[in-house]
This record gives C-alpha cells, sequence and structure tokens, in this order.
C-alpha cells in the first residue's frame, strides 16, 4: 500500500515537473511597462509587437526579446568649445523610451542595448553643434535659447533616425574652464572698482556743490551785515554785542559751575543789569 502510494506521488511529481518545463518553453509573460518582438530562427524578427500578457511560443524556435518602454532617465555629458574658443562641460538630462511601434526595426538596428548605443553618440554631437554657435558670454546670458535649440535637434534626430522617443529634455549644468573663470572675476573686480571711483566722483561733486552753496549763504549774510552797518552806523554792532553778553551772563548766572563774579568796571555782568 505504501509502495504504490509512494509510486504515485512519484508519478505525479514527474508529470507537474513536465508540464511545468513545457509550460515555460511555450509561454511567456510580458508585465506593463514591457514589449516584446519575437525572433524566430527560421524566418527572423517577427513584425508584430507583443505587448502586457500571457503569450505563447514555439519552444527552441521562437524567442521573445523584451523591451522596457517605460521612460528612464539619462545624462549625457560632454566637454566642447564655444565659438570664442572657450572650454565648456556641458551636462544633459533626458528622459527616454522606445518607440514601441517600431521595436522590430529597433531590435534589427541596435538590439537590446540601443540607448547606450545611441544616446551618448547623438548628444555629444548635438551639443557639440550648438555650443560652437555662441560665445561664452551668449551661453550664460541666452542660457534657455541654447537649451531649446539642443532639445529640438535631439529630439529629431532620435525619433527619426533611431526610433527613440525623448521627452523632458534639460540642460543641467554648463561650467567653464579655469582660465574664462579668473577672467570673469577679474572683470567682475574691475566693474566693482568702476563703480567705487564712479562713487568716489559724484561725492565730490556733491560736497564741491554744497561747499559753494556754503560759501555764497556765507557772502551773502555778510553783505546783508555790511549793508546793515553802513545803513544804522556802528549802534548795530554795539546792539549785538549787548545781546551776545546778556545771554553770556544769564547762562553764567544759572551755571552751578560759577560762584562768584569778578570785580572791575570793565566786567560785563557787572554792567548789565536789567
Amino acid at each position: 500500500m505504501t509502495e504504490a502510494l509512494m509510486k504515485n506521488l512519484g508519478r505525479l511529481a514527474f508529470v507537474g515537473s513536465a508540464g511545468g518545463f513545457v509550460v515555460s518553453q511555450c509561454s511567456y509573460v510580458l508585465y506593463p511597462g514591457d514589449a516584446a518582438v519575437v525572433y524566430n530562427r527560421m524566418t527572423g524578427v517577427e513584425n508584430d509587437v507583443k505587448y502586457e500578457g500571457f503569450h505563447l511560443k514555439i519552444p527552441f524556435l521562437q524567442y521573445p526579446k523584451v523591451y522596457d518602454i517605460k521612460l528612464r532617465p539619462a545624462v549625457i555629458e560632454t566637454m566642447t568649445g564655444t565659438k570664442d574658443l572657450q572650454k565648456v562641460n556641458i551636462k544633459l538630462r533626458v528622459l527616454f523610451m522606445p518607440n514601441s511601434e517600431r521595436l522590430p526595426n529597433l531590435y534589427q538596428t541596435l538590439g537590446l542595448d540601443y540607448n547606450e548605443r545611441v544616446l551618448p553618440s547623438i548628444g555629444n554631437e548635438i551639443m557639440k553643434a550648438v555650443v560652437a554657435e555662441y560665445n561664452a558670454e551668449e551661453l550664460v546670458v541666452r542660457r534657455e535659447k541654447v537649451s531649446q535649440e539642443i532639445k529640438r535637434r535631439i529630439t529629431q534626430k532620435a525619433l527619426m533616425d533611431f526610433d527613440i522617443i525623448l521627452k523632458d529634455i534639460s540642460l543641467m549644468d554648463i561650467s567653464f574652464g579655469t582660465e574664462f573663470m579668473q577672467a570673469v572675476e577679474a572683470k567682475q573686480v574691475a566693474q566693482q572698482d568702476a563703480e567705487k571711483f564712479q562713487w568716489i566722483v559724484k561725492m565730490n561733486e556733491q560736497e564741491k556743490f554744497a561747499a559753494i552753496t556754503r560759501a555764497e549763504g556765507e557772502a551773502e549774510a555778510a553783505k546783508c551785515i555790511s549793508d546793515a552797518i553802513r545803513d544804522a552806523g556802528p549802534g548795530l554792532v554795539e546792539l549785538r554785542r549787548i545781546e551776545t553778553a546778556k545771554a553770556v551772563a544769564k547762562n553764567l548766572s544759572t551755571s552751578n559751575n560759577v560762584h562768584y563774579v569778578p570785580g572791575g568796571q570793565n566786567n560785563v555782568l557787572l554792567g548789565l543789569k536789567g
């Protein structure tokens, strides 16, 4: 009884293993975001594109080649020269995916690692061509235009020549060589010095204008005093002297630091009592 049961279990295990092997060899599953082309050993790459789901195949004759058709990021970096022969390092970020309708042609021409074959090549070519049309200063000032030009050219070339769709292309970084950065720094310092000198010149002009205005005011005041003395005689001077003496005497009389007033006929304080 036990021996028969063991034999039956062995047969079931063998049948299950054989069935699993047959199923694995005769079918395949594509997950969301995947697509496949089928390579037939007798007829070559088939024209139909397979998408997510369960698919059948002929063992040892048909081989599915699976592509990831979701958007994936890639960074392309290159060193090139500007129109004015300045060295510049430029870095580009792209999101790419294969044109799923053209997967058979893509597999025949580039294989599964199409992105590693194509993106660095066309990226370097396009970026060098675009950067060469601008000088270093224009790259900084007109960065958005440079980015749009690179995007237009690389998108068109990737799709038309290599069946690759590019989206969300952005210029990540533009960095220049040491000599250019030193020249930019020296220019900034020179501009700051020039602005400082301009400010000093303006301050000197304002001080000059203030001095002239003050001198003119003093001259006008002196003229007025001279005219007043000429018209009123020396009495005006005597009146101003008396008013000043009264003010000084009042301040001294109310000060805690003054304890006595010197005597004498010439003492101004004693001569003024009212």
